[in-house]
């Protein structure tokens, strides 16, 4: 596998561990608030949900990290948590805020294209 494509998946792995701790500890507080644009009250609201979500970013995190630890013999883990990240991003694209495609969907577009291509 190309160094570039390990780097691309290991800023993604990195993106969705700080996305599990936007959603998951900093949702009600300023920087969470801030980050994802919302009111307090809407913030304490939906806070379970936000959990909820944060820590399915933490698994997509966690699996391209395993993948990235077993090195070529990880491809296809990589390409399954790639696959995930991709859909969820175009998805939340779709449903939520463009800003998601920008963020989540291109960089494992590329970060697939770059696997495939090393």
């Amino acid at each position: 596998m190309s160094i570039v494509a390990t780097i691309v998946i290991a800023i993604i792995a990195l993106l969705h561990a700080y996305f599990l701790v936007l959603e998951m500890f900093l949702w009600t507080k300023p920087a969470g608030r801030r980050a994802f644009g919302l009111t307090a009250e809407f913030a304490e609201q939906s806070r379970a949900l936000a959990a909820n979500q944060g820590l399915y970013n933490g698994f997509l995190a966690a699996g391209l990290v395993w993948g990235l630890s077993l090195g070529s013999a990880g491809f296809g883990v990589k390409v399954f948590f790639l696959a995930c990240v991709l859909v969820a991003g175009i998805f939340g694209g779709l449903t939520a805020s463009r800003k998601i495609l920008w963020i989540q969907a291109l960089p494992a577009l590329v970060a697939l294209l770059l696997l495939y291509l090393g």
